[in-house]
């Protein structure tokens, strides 16, 4: 089962830890003092075990992940792309259009994570213009690949 914490005190480690990760976090990267605190207060930290599914190709798609540590893949279509690491996120595509998941992501080691409702999202994406930038140039690059012709096997 996997571990949530939402951290709602101003006070104390556990809020200082959380903006510690969410400042070694590449996406993050720019956001001010106060972004980071309501990116905080938006997320929630979880742990997952290895082989966890975590997003399933086709189903609705109601939150984005972001890594904080451990691996994870995605398959599409039956197609698996290379390990993301921490920093790199997923499941945001069903959020920005509000359609089905388009790949299938797995834990491949244990794994912690920032988790972002749809409702966190938006408010994410509406109030930090340098985490909306990050965003779409990352959908822009995954794009990109998904275009470029792959050897046949």
């Amino acid at each position: 089962m996997a571990r949530r914490s939402r951290t709602s005190s101003s006070r104390g480690g556990r809020r200082d830890s959380k903006l510690d990760l969410l400042g070694n976090i590449s996406l993050l990267a720019g956001c001010t003092k106060g972004e980071l605190r309501r990116i905080a207060s938006l997320t929630d930290e979880i742990d997952v075990p290895k082989g966890k599914v975590l997003t399933r190709q086709g189903e609705p798609g109601r939150e984005c992940f972001v890594i904080v540590d451990g691996t994870a893949t995605a398959s599409m279509r039956g197609r698996r792309s290379s390990p993301m690491g921490p920093g790199s996120f997923f499941g945001e595509i069903s959020l920005l259009d509000g359609g089905p998941r388009s790949a299938t992501v797995t834990a491949e080691t244990d794994m912690r994570l920032l988790v972002l409702t749809s409702q966190g999202f938006s408010s994410l994406v509406r109030e930090t213009p340098t985490v909306a930038s990050r965003v779409m140039r990352a959908l822009a690059q995954r794009l990109r690949d998904a275009e470029r012709p792959r050897p046949e096997l």
